[in-house]
């Protein structure tokens, strides 16, 4: 994640279950926050819900032209792509490469 200062890490197995968990608890599930941070382990309902906005704050900057694929692959970090969920345009399915 290029965006922002993140007041905790992530680990590799968290961010999985953090994309599981988004596949699962969609924007309408009550409470969602604090389901995908039980589902994640070890992260806030707050720090799980800045976790996806910092994703989709980097999905619309890459969008805008401001970083590139190669800008991530040479960062070192991981590739974080957002895909709008064809259900609902506004919602996202994250992928994490």
């Amino acid at each position: 994640m290029a965006s922002g200062s993140v007041a905790s890490s992530w680990t590799t197995k968290q961010n999985k279950m953090f994309e599981k968990a988004l596949a699962v608890f969609d924007e309408g599930t009550p409470d969602r926050w604090h389901k995908i941070a039980r589902a994640v382990g070890g992260k806030t309902s707050d720090e799980v819900r800045r976790h996806y906005e910092l994703l989709v704050e980097d999905l619309r900057r890459i969008e805008k032209g401001h970083f590139s694929y190669a800008d991530c692959l040479s960062s070192g970090k991981a590739v974080i792509s957002l895909a709008p969920h064809i259900a609902s345009p506004d919602s996202f399915v994250v992928f994490l490469f």
